[in-house]
């Protein structure tokens, strides 16, 4: 049972006939991990706390540094030097102290890694590198874990959801090939708009609630890409490749 203060924390929520009090019980049962503290997980994370998900996981093992401030909004001035996990978790806290946060800052080999997608209901890609949004997509698909990816690099971004408990339907390594040679694009090297990946942050706390909660249609077997030039969405149909060496296997 929710308790008189949580009904009127999430009464906005509450209200909703897609949420009602199950719905928000849901929440406050459920466990997230968010991989990165940056751009992408900032809001995500800060949405993910107002909205009352129970436990979230953050993992990241870098620190923040000046030039993060203009784009990583739940790190403060006063944050440069510490762990992002930690000044993320001060955050949170603060937003909501009645859910639970741990904070992993240190970089998870593969085993380790896998035992905290198992422990989760659902996973949230924030990183800004191939390599760990191929590891962690695998992951997904190993445990049956849903996964929210987000990426944004200058004034495009992308969203895309994966699901392995529906069958037939793509993963992230469907979508991209792996290749030997992945051209990696960062911040540092091309530069992003700031409002950008609260955009795309945004939009994966509220496809992470969505799933979590069996609301609406989530963008299971779709790649949603977003201009800001044009402010424009695109929508892209995907489909599972029946040689996916990760998905393919299950």
């Amino acid at each position: 049972m929710l308790t008189d203060s949580q009904l009127l924390r999430y009464s906005r929520q509450i209200m909703l006939d897609d949420i009602d009090i199950e719905g928000q019980q849901t929440l406050l049962a459920s466990k997230v991990l968010i991989v990165g503290l940056g751009g992408l997980g900032s809001p995500a994370a800060l949405y993910l706390a107002a909205s009352g998900v129970g436990e979230i996981i953050l993992l990241d093992d870098d620190e923040v540094d000046l030039s993060n401030l203009q784009r990583q909004i739940i790190h403060q001035h006063t944050s440069i030097g510490q762990a992002k996990v930690s000044s993320a978790a001060s955050r949170l806290n603060a937003i909501n102290p009645e859910i639970k946060i741990r904070t992993i800052a240190k970089r998870l080999g593969r085993d380790a890694l896998a035992k905290q997608v198992e422990a989760v209901d659902l996973v949230l890609d924030c990183t800004d590198n191939f390599a760990s949004r191929y590891l962690i997509n695998e992951l997904c698909v190993e445990s049956v874990t849903p996964l929210v990816s987000g990426a944004a690099i200058r004034m495009e971004g992308q969203l895309l959801t994966v699901d392995p408990r529906v069958p037939g339907s793509p993963c992230y390594q469907c979508l991209y090939p792996r290749q030997q040679q992945q051209v990696e694009l960062s911040c540092s090297e091309s530069g992003v708009l700031a409002p950008l990946v609260g955009v795309i942050g945004s939009m994966q706390a509220l496809e992470a609630l969505k799933v979590l909660t069996s609301v609406g249609e989530v963008l299971v077997g779709r790649l949603m890409l977003f201009d800001a030039k044009s402010m424009q969405w695109q929508s892209l149909k995907l489909r599972a490749d029946t040689h996916c060496p990760i998905c393919a296997k299950t």
